[in-house]
């Protein structure tokens, strides 16, 4: 599968899967903070720092909760985006009249380039499902200088599976109970990847941390990565 499909099929389960949550009726509830892990049991908003009154883009809104929660709770001006359809509906009935906040359909890396400078920019968990070499250049010119970006991202998966220690996507699942799992293809990289590609790209990073699941049993981590767009 050649590079200029990945991204495609990534959208695609996505819509799938919210096609499939559109269907259930079911409807994440408001959220107080962004979890950028699984379990409420990161860092929370306070990673953005101060957002009150800046402008912020969240690639790979979803449901839009974290958007919404930025707007109403922080004073931020956020433009969510997101590639799946579906999963932009179920943003736009719950919080489509929320304000501070503009839901767009798109791809994101074509949107932040075509965009207006940010102060922040934030992603939870989208940034695994597009390619770095192509997400963080458009990222760092879309960023004001000295502008943050923060995201979360895999790092070991439900069997175990750690971080590739090369950059290129993998085949991981995208999975809801009662339905056949969708696939999808994510960078899944060690730490010393992600620093090494944001430095590349002209970032500064402040740091990499690594977020476990509070039930001891799962083997589940997440990464944290914060960085700065450096100063030419």
């Amino acid at each position: 599968m050649t590079v200029e499909n990945w991204e495609p099929e990534n959208a695609r389960s996505w819509t799938e899967y919210g096609r499939r949550q559109l269907h259930r009726g079911y409807v994440p509830p408001v959220a107080d903070s962004i979890d950028w892990g699984f379990w409420g049991e990161s860092p929370g908003t306070e990673a953005l720092g101060e957002v009150s009154g800046k402008r912020v883009l969240d690639i790979g809104c979803g449901t839009g909760r974290y958007a919404a929660h930025l707007a109403r709770a922080r004073g931020a001006h956020v433009d969510a985006i997101d590639s799946s359809a579906t999963q932009l509906r179920r943003a736009l009935d719950q919080y489509g009249n929320t304000r501070g906040v503009s839901f767009v359909h798109g791809d994101a890396i074509e949107y932040a380039r075509a965009g207006t400078p940010y102060d922040v920019v934030y992603s939870v968990h989208g940034l695994s499902y597009i390619d770095p070499d192509r997400s963080l250049p458009a990222i760092r010119d879309v960023l004001r200088t000295d502008g943050r970006l923060v995201f979360s991202v895999l790092h070991t998966n439900a069997e175990g599976v750690g971080p590739s220690a090369s950059v290129r996507p993998r085949t991981e699942e995208v999975r809801l109970s009662g339905h056949a799992p969708l696939p999808v293809h994510m960078w899944v990289l060690a730490p010393i990847l992600w620093e090494e590609l944001l430095i590349r790209h002209g970032f500064d990073v402040e740091g990499i941390e690594i977020l476990a699941a509070p039930d001891a049993g799962s083997p589940v981590r997440c990464q944290l990565v914060r960085g700065v767009r450096a100063r030419a």
